[in-house]
């Protein structure tokens, strides 16, 4: 992996969240954990260039995101290997399954001491800057409610995270 200036990157944040995705990691070699997402943002925010992540309470990453200051956006590319790697992080619990061992993830330190992947075609390296919840009486359109409730799950904990470092393959 290479480190780059975040000025340098051309990339396309619409597709790769929407359509590539991403895996969402928190903690540190020793103890972490992962999970895809397909919701988020990249912009700039109070002069600081920031990601926005979306994380459901009930899931086990969330408690990592809570514990550490850093949080990881990994994007892994379209590849068919790649995406079985993101069903299985998006499917599967890290409290009943070692996602590492199971999608063979090579786990790599970053500059800030959280972990990242070999696989990795790109990472944000993020250090949390704010955190609310989504709340049903804030929403404009009644709509958007149908994403919560029954089998989606719980109301999201809303993360905006200064984009610290970035890390290109070589």
């Amino acid at each position: 992996m290479k480190k780059v200036d975040i000025k340098t990157l051309n990339e396309n944040f619409i597709e790769a969240i929407g359509k590539e995705w991403m895996l969402i990691a928190s903690g540190n070699r020793d103890h972490f954990n992962v999970m895809t997402a397909s919701w988020g943002c990249v912009g700039w925010l109070w002069n600081k260039p920031v990601a926005v992540i979306f994380v459901r309470p009930e899931r086990f990453t969330h408690d990592f995101i809570e514990d550490n200051a850093v949080v990881t956006l990994s994007f892994l590319g379209k590849d068919p290997d790649m995406r079985s790697i993101y069903n299985l992080c998006g499917s599967k619990s890290g409290r009943e399954c070692d996602k590492v061992k199971a999608t063979e993830l090579m786990p790599v330190d970053t500059e800030c001491g959280s972990v990242t992947f070999k696989q990795a075609r790109l990472t944000l390296e993020c250090e949390k800057l704010y955190k609310d919840n989504i709340k049903p009486e804030c929403f404009l359109n009644p709509e958007i409610s149908k994403w919560y409730g029954g089998s989606h799950g719980g109301y999201h904990d809303a993360y905006i995270l200064e984009i610290k470092n970035v890390y290109v393959s070589q």
